[in-house]
């Protein structure tokens, strides 16, 4: 793992907890930039290794493979850009733990609808971002101060999430 001098394990669960208060992310296939769209990830508190996502089957994301996320939490305050692998996810019991009015919304059919796509985020490599600069570093901004230093505290590059 590769980190600057902040805590990484700190920086990780502020992610989670900023990624659980937003409704969306980016999602891509790595190398179809024309792919990217929000997408709403479905989270288990109890599984830090992966994420989920219910699509149509005319989606681009069909078709599986390598994958980048980027993330922007409410307010400006957490920024993370992450890689994974999407595979299709089987499991009925994952799917009806995710299921929701939300969801349901997008499909004419329910459950049972047969265009749904229930997509798994195995997830790799990550940057995460502390976007909290607080009140002297804004202080320091707008005097002009570098703030670099305590920006790069604020970072962390992980290995996986």
């Amino acid at each position: 793992m590769k980190y600057a001098e902040g805590n990484p394990d700190e920086l990780k669960a502020k992610f989670w907890s900023a990624l659980a208060d937003s409704p969306y992310l980016f999602l891509q296939l790595d190398g179809d930039p024309a792919s990217a769209v929000p997408m709403s990830p479905q989270l288990d508190k109890d599984a830090n290794s992966a994420i989920w996502f219910f699509t149509h089957d005319k989606s681009d994301f069909c078709r599986l493979g390598p994958v980048t996320a980027t993330f922007e939490g409410k307010g400006h305050d957490m920024f993370a850009r992450f890689h994974g692998t999407l595979a299709r996810e089987t499991s009925r019991e994952r799917f009806n733990q995710f299921w929701n009015n939300f969801v349901e919304a997008w499909y004419d059919g329910g459950k049972d609808d047969p265009n749904i796509v229930f997509l798994r985020m195995d997830l790799g490599d990550a940057e995460i971002w502390d976007g909290d600069m607080g009140l002297l570093d804004t202080a320091k901004m707008a005097l002009g101060m570098t703030v670099h230093d305590e920006a790069e505290e604020r970072h962390v590059k992980e290995t996986a999430l």
